[in-house]
């Protein structure tokens, strides 16, 4: 549940969190840190809101976790908290992105690096896993929805069908479903 005495940021305020997030996190899981930002620690939205934004974010085409920082920006300081959200995601990672690259390039001779980024992989991995957990946990424990879920593993997972037709023709399916039930 929101806190409705929670001040919303600013765009300033967006960027600076954006930029942390991004400079202190490593290959996946961003979405964990954004909900543990904006739902478990400021309160500013609800996990249900979150998730919600979080379904858009990853059903819109480009990058899941750039979708949501532009998402929650918006939804927190209107156009201008979208642009300094996407900024903050965006652009000092890039930067810092070049230049421990020039740094790797220099070490990856040494094997220390190369077990560091099987450490720093795992944490990502656990933080995806985290994500998709509290994701799970909200799935209605209905047949349907869980027989589409299911039905989208096998035909991806093990038949090999095409994602995009895939994902197209099962989320159709489900969001009529859903709307008829309502």
């Amino acid at each position: 549940m929101p806190d409705a005495t929670a001040q919303r940021p600013t765009p300033l305020q967006l960027f600076l969190i954006f930029t942390r997030i991004a400079l202190t996190s490593f290959g996946g899981g961003l979405s964990g840190w954004f909900l543990r930002e904006f739902v478990q620690t400021r309160k500013l939205m609800s996990e249900e809101e979150f998730l919600n934004g979080l379904a858009i974010a990853q059903a819109l085409p480009g990058v899941n976790v750039t979708n949501m920082a532009i998402w929650i920006g918006y939804r927190m300081a209107g156009r201008n908290g979208a642009i300094a959200s996407f900024l903050g995601i965006i652009v000092p990672p890039a930067f810092l992105v070049v230049a421990i690259g020039s740094v790797f390039a220099s070490f990856s001779k040494y094997e220390l690096s190369h077990v560091a980024l099987d450490g720093a992989a795992s944490a990502a991995i656990g933080l995806s896993l985290a994500m998709g957990l509290t994701a799970a946990r909200r799935v209605p424990r209905k047949l349907f929805p869980l027989a589409v879920m299911a039905a989208t593993f096998v035909a991806i997972g093990i038949l090999q069908w095409p994602t995009l037709w895939t994902v197209l023709g099962a989320g159709s399916v489900s969001v009529a479903v859903a709307y008829a039930g309502r």
